[in-house]
């Protein structure tokens, strides 16, 4: 378009065209510009035009929508660093923003980042709920009061979105009719049979209108601003009558783009490169929008330095452009040893749950870690997150695995605590309280040896086994209170008894005192058990009776079994089996013992009566016989005892 050769952003240095010089005047070294020389001028002009067309557009979308302006006030954060909760908390902050267009593009890129993680989160939650699901048709359902606050506040951005673009749609269109129709009437200005003045109050008059017309679409944005450009100018070039007036035009908008040139200048040395950018954008804008054209000596000067200037901003930009591109290379860096960490500890076995929580741990740390690492380049940030998630998914699934074979032992510890609870239930109205304590304390020891089971039917099943437990053993407590009451009856008749007996004499017939001492034994066996506390009567009993056993000049082995018989009797009232047992184990020892002394002293034996001198040891001898009687005499006692504690285990 003609346009394209004036005042406008479509060329970097105002010209369309490359002029050389003829070859047949110059010197013939320097006839024609090199092939590679054309390249990287034509790449330079293309490489000015790309920075030209980039603010173009830029400013072409905000003039359709001026809300969009305010977008580069709010800084666009790193949200793939954001956890799940953050980034709601985002969302609800920015979704509050009156200007909804203004954060259209943070709102974007937080739903991006917000379902990249929920996604693999809910990814996560399925993987346990199939290695975990025994019931092959239950639907795995996962409710996430997060995600249905995202929701919600996502559908209030949505619905002012759409009511915005309602709104605009409706004014874009008739904008651009109201700017076609101003362009028509400069093209009609140009009339040789007009009063010059009324021809530029007219002017006036379409210039000041479309000042007012408003947005349009930015698809149409180049096109009607060249145009309207073009037939300014060519206005301007046909006001030939009244120069001075077109002069003077002419020279304020040279002013006003000296001044945005300056500016620019200034703008070369900003440190805030985006700042210095926004506005370069905005003076652009006004360059264009704004300011009407200047005298054709100084067009294409003055363009070419206000294209240059910004052509240096623009590589400013590239270099902290490509200073955050090293970041996201260090950034992908990271999340590759951070990947290869993960997938190393998916290959580490571990054989204990308390092990695995160690493993889980390290996994949940690595995650946080990737997520906190940045941006990687964008060229490969769906590889990179592909790969974060099938490590993390290859991680659970060798969890799983160790977790499958967990529920079937879990499955099978279950079984076995059920058929504890069981035999709980069947033996809790047992009366049996002899028989049945033993087994009800066996099957409490028995259930603490057996391991977990599913959570889900952990409460359930102890309940059940506690309440059986507790029911038998509540009746247990109740019958020893009853007892309790016998033994204290007991102790009273023992105790009047004891009295009694301390006054017994002796006849001096040996049978009849015999019988007697018999009696009072059985007498006092027949009044049942006394209260632990008051064990000692026992104690005293059994010290009149061995006085009575002096007088009486029995044997000392009658004697020691009378005493033996009536000790082992109170043991076996008592129920005490634990007692009765050890006295069993001493028994048995002290008869290996005597055994063994007996054959050591008939070694002896055997010695002396192999020597030359055995008539000279014979008083040595004797004394071993001696010995020997005396331990074959204790060991017939023992052998006694032994046999008549076990005459009452058969009984």
């Amino acid at each position: 378009m003609l346009e394209e050769k004036n005042d406008n952003l479509q060329k970097a240095d105002g010209k369309s065209e490359i002029n050389l010089n003829d070859s047949s005047q110059n010197d013939a070294t320097e006839t024609s510009i090199s092939e590679a020389t054309t390249e990287n001028i034509q790449a330079e002009e293309t490489n000015h035009q790309e920075v030209l067309d980039a603010i173009t557009n830029s400013n072409a979308e905000e003039s359709e929508d001026e809300t969009l302006k305010e977008r580069h006030d709010i800084p666009m954060e790193d949200y793939d660093t954001f956890s799940l909760d953050k980034l709601v908390d985002e969302l609800k902050k920015l979704v509050n923003t009156d200007k909804v267009m203004s954060v259209k593009d943070h709102i974007e890129e937080i739903k991006k980042s917000f379902l990249l993680q929920f996604n693999h989160f809910i990814e996560e939650k399925k993987e346990e709920f199939n290695a975990s699901n025994q019931d092959p048709n239950e639907e795995f359902q996962y409710h996430s009061p997060l995600k249905s606050k995202f929701d919600e506040y996502y559908n209030i951005f949505r619905e002012k979105r759409n009511a915005h673009f309602k709104n605009l749609q409706s004014n874009l269109k008739s904008n651009l009719e109201i700017r076609l129709a101003i362009v028509e009437e400069l093209k009609e200005l140009i009339n040789p049979q007009e009063n010059i003045k009324d021809t530029l109050k007219h002017f006036n008059e379409l210039r000041e209108r479309w000042k007012n017309a408003g947005a349009i679409p930015k698809d149409k944005y180049n096109h009607v601003w060249n145009n309207y450009h073009f037939h300014v100018e060519n206005f301007y070039d046909y006001l030939h009558l009244d120069r001075e007036a077109r002069d003077l035009d002419f020279k304020y908008n040279l002013e006003q783009k000296q001044k945005i040139i300056t500016r620019v200048e200034e703008l070369v040395s900003e440190p805030d490169i985006n700042k210095a950018f926004r506005e370069l954008q905005d003076l652009h804008r006004i360059w264009k929008e704004d300011i009407g054209p200047v005298s054709k000596e100084h067009r294409d000067t003055i363009w070419n330095k206000f294209s240059e200037l910004t052509k240096k901003i623009h590589d400013k930009r590239e270099l902290l452009f490509e200073s955050q591109r090293e970041n996201e290379q260090k950034n992908l860096e990271i999340k590759k040893e951070i990947i290869a960490s993960i997938e190393t500890l998916a290959t580490e076995k571990v054989g204990s749950h308390s092990q695995w929580l160690v493993q889980i741990q390290k996994v949940e740390a690595l995650r946080n870690e990737f997520f906190a690492a940045g941006k990687v380049p964008s060229d490969v940030n769906e590889q990179t997150w592909a790969a974060f998630k099938t490590a993390v998914r290859n991680f659970n699934s060798f969890k799983n695995s160790f977790y499958k074979d967990i529920k079937k032992d879990q499955n099978d510890n279950l079984n076995k605590k059920m058929a504890l609870v069981e035999k709980a239930k069947e033996l809790q109205e047992s009366t049996d309280f002899n028989a049945t304590t033993p087994i009800m304390k066996q099957i409490q020891e028995e259930w603490k040896q057996i391991g977990h089971v599913p959570k889900k039917y952990s409460d359930k099943i102890w309940k059940e086994f506690k309440d059986a437990c507790n029911h038998y053993f509540d009746k247990l407590k109740e019958h020893k209170s009853e007892e309790n009451e016998e033994e204290v009856a007991a102790f009273d008749n023992k105790k009047a008894y004891l009295d009694t007996l301390r006054t017994f004499e002796l006849t001096g017939d040996h049978k009849t005192d015999l019988d007697a001492i018999k009696l009072h034994i059985e007498t006092w066996k027949g009044f049942g058990k006394v209260p632990f506390s008051r064990r000692h009567i026992e104690g005293k009993f059994n010290k009149i009776l061995d006085a009575l056993f002096e007088k009486l000049s029995l044997s000392k082995k009658d004697t020691e079994m009378m005493r033996f018989s009536n000790r082992i009797d109170s043991l076996s009232e008592s129920n005490d089996t634990r007692k009765l047992d050890n006295e069993k184990i001493f028994i048995m020892r002290k008869i290996e013992e005597v055994q063994n002394e007996i054959f050591q002293l008939e070694n002896n034996i055997q010695f002396f009566t192999n020597t030359k001198n055995a008539k000279k040891e014979n008083s040595i001898v004797l004394e071993v016989r001696k010995n020997i009687a005396i331990h074959k005499e204790s060991l017939e006692l023992w052998k006694d005892k032994l046999k008549q504690l076990r005459n009452l285990n058969q009984e």
